[in-house]
């Protein structure tokens, strides 16, 4: 018997809150923990040209998905919304359009990807040295874009009617799969960093496969059948306005991320390696982020729904405070281990400097990172998803890029590219502290 979940509108908010983020925290170190595995197995066994093909890839990858997974809290937020008003007919209906949408857009992404790859790469001023690894990476990644997406879209669907433990142990399973083929692939095979991605793509069918039966086999109402998949143009319009912005946020803010990588290849493939190397180190720092502001976009949602609006507030208020707190330790253990944790990926002196330089530049000002995103899933988890995509544009795409234009031609100094990840945070911080206190932000849509 599939038992069914209980809403996130009763019981101690804490509690509600935090094993609503545990699992997620869990799922997100096995999946942080399998991306990691990916740079260290190719970082020791290809070398430092393939490590950096493999690093520079994030940018642009999260640029071609973040859209889709953009658009797919718009859709996480509707069905939680739903949920909590227990409106069991239109949560269905929402269900079958958000799959249908996620199919649509998972043929989309295989497309775009495989075909402008290797233009984008040669946009971003990738090195001849590192470019053939790099385009072999990127399509091989592209072509499983299906999988990536419907995973997301699966995984929204559960956690926003407040199940976070299944996705848990598909992401587990996942994550085993795409250790044990990463090694078949590359060590034993030889397939280079193409079997780093294959391995990927293949985890990632196999935990969207999982997700995919949990909701076929559950018996609550937001059970997914697949002849009842198709698109409600209501449904979807309120998808869009809520999931839209938060697409293009994503979109804008992973094109000035890809301005700031192609800054970095500008000092070679040392450069590339070394930074690539702390930003698995940093996702670690992301792992409360991520967990607790899902945590807090579905319990805003769900309490709005059901009109809990004083219970909206203290969980918001909660979530900031557990969200900040447990970035800021990270930060401060990356500050103090860099050196260790970056020559993990490769021992060379220079990769490990560059690595370190950017490690002791931000990792202590995490805190300013989490609060930022903590106060933009409360927005979107109000309907309110245009302010975090004002902000985040404003700071972490037109002040970021402005910065680089303006500091990288009269310093020629990679420190630049290091400062400007917390003076951005620290801009968007304030801005969204300002917002916070004086908006009638539980006004909703």
């Amino acid at each position: 018997m599939v038992k069914t979940v209980e809403p996130m509108t009763s019981g101690p908010i804490w509690k509600r809150i935090t094993l609503f983020a545990l699992p997620i925290l869990i799922g997100n170190l096995f999946q942080q923990m399998y991306n990691t595995v990916d740079s260290l197995i190719v970082g020791n066994f290809l070398g430092s040209s393939a490590l950096a093909a493999v690093s520079s890839s994030g940018s642009l990858i999260f640029m071609m998905i973040g859209f889709f997974s953009g658009i797919s809290i718009g859709a996480g937020v509707i069905v939680a919304r739903l949920f909590g008003a227990q409106d069991k007919e239109n949560l269905r209906t929402a269900v079958h359009t958000t799959v249908a949408f996620g199919i649509l857009a998972g043929i989309l992404m295989t497309l775009i990807g495989i075909i402008f790859t290797p233009q984008i790469l040669k946009i971003m001023g990738t090195p001849e040295s590192v470019m053939p690894e790099s385009v072999t990476y990127l399509q091989v990644y592209f072509a499983g874009s299906l999988g990536f997406i419907m995973y997301n879209i699966f995984v929204g669907i559960l956690q926003a009617v407040g199940d976070s433990r299944h996705p848990l142990y598909y992401l587990i399973t996942s994550s085993i799969i795409n250790l044990v083929l990463d090694i078949v692939f590359i060590a034993f095979l030889n397939f280079g960093v193409g079997g780093a991605a294959l391995a990927t793509v293949i985890s990632q069918f196999v935990s969207a496969g999982l997700c995919m039966i949990q909701l076929m086999r559950t018996k609550d109402c937001y059970r997914l059948q697949l002849n009842k998949i198709c698109f409600n143009k209501n449904i979807l319009k309120q998808i869009f306005t809520i999931g839209l912005p938060s697409g293009i946020q994503n979109s804008i803010t992973a094109f000035a991320n890809l301005v700031v990588q192609s800054h970095i290849n500008s000092f070679g493939e040392m450069a590339m390696a070394g930074c690539g190397a702390y930003s698995k180190i940093e996702g670690f720092a992301f792992l409360p982020i991520t967990s607790f502001t899902m945590a807090l976009t579905t319990f805003v949602s769900q309490n709005i729904g059901a009109k809990e609006y004083e219970r909206t507030k203290e969980g918001a208020r909660f979530g900031i405070l557990a969200t900040v707190i447990l970035s800021e330790l990270i930060g401060v253990v990356v500050f103090i281990f860099a050196q260790q944790m970056i020559a993990a990926f490769d021992p060379t002196p220079e990769v490990v400097n560059y690595g370190i330089a950017k490690a002791k530049t931000a990792s202590l000002f995490f805190f300013l990172l989490a609060y930022s995103h903590s106060i933009a899933a409360i927005m979107r988890g109000a309907g309110k998803s245009i302010v975090p995509m004002v902000v985040m544009m404003a700071f972490w795409c037109v002040v970021r890029v402005s910065f680089l234009t303006i500091t990288i031609p009269l310093t020629h100094s990679i420190y630049m590219l290091f400062i400007v990840y917390p003076l951005t945070w620290a801009l968007s911080s304030i801005a969204f502290f300002i917002y916070y206190k004086k908006a009638d932000w539980m006004r909703c849509m």
